[in-house]
């Protein structure tokens, strides 16, 4: 039995869950989010509390029942709280800067490197070296910031690149002189 969909999620004060046919929308004061859901799980919302049931014991509807609980939660936190990562950019001469809805990175390409903001993400840049990605959903958060990442990621020999800022690199020996 899936233990994840078996709790319930908790509503807090200010937040609506609609349930419809084939989708819920959860709405809060940050703005409204909307999730497609199997028809085999049945959502119920009564009091502050949102419960999951499944119709059957399939693997695959075990499985669904888990993550659509698990995005309900992820959906309520975000129109409540939002969401945010920081990434870190480290290297010689490179820094970041806020230009419009997007960034500009200098990351020791020949040319600067611009990243539009999408629907739905802000960029902050709290220092020349950090970049502050803030949304309600937690699926674009973490994409925007995997892609910006991706751009150039930490190499391990001197820990040059963009990282997470809670991401710890390994850092390997280089070569040695041999005999």
């Amino acid at each position: 039995m899936s233990r994840i969909g078996r709790a319930p999620v908790t509503i807090p004060a200010g937040v609506t869950v609609e349930v419809k046919e084939t989708e819920f929308v959860v709405k809060g004061p940050k703005g409204s989010l909307t999730q497609d859901y199997d028809p085999k799980i049945t959502i119920k919302v009564e009091g502050g509390e949102a419960k999951l049931s499944r119709a059957d014991e399939l693997k695959e509807t075990k499985a669904k029942h888990g993550l659509y609980r698990a995005l309900l939660q992820n959906m309520v936190k975000g129109v409540t709280e939002g969401y945010e990562k920081v990434l870190v950019v480290n290297g010689v001469g490179w820094k970041v800067a806020k230009q419009g809805n997007g960034i500009v990175l200098n990351v020791g390409f020949s040319h600067p490197v611009e990243v539009a903001a999408m629907e739905g993400i802000t960029f902050d840049c709290p220092s020349q070296t950090e970049i502050s990605v803030k949304g309600i959903d937690k699926v674009k958060v973490g994409q925007v910031a995997a892609s910006i990442r991706a751009i150039r990621k930490p190499e391990p020999y001197h820990g040059y690149g963009i990282r997470y800022k809670d991401e710890v690199i390994e850092h390997k020996e280089g070569k040695t002189a041999g005999k």
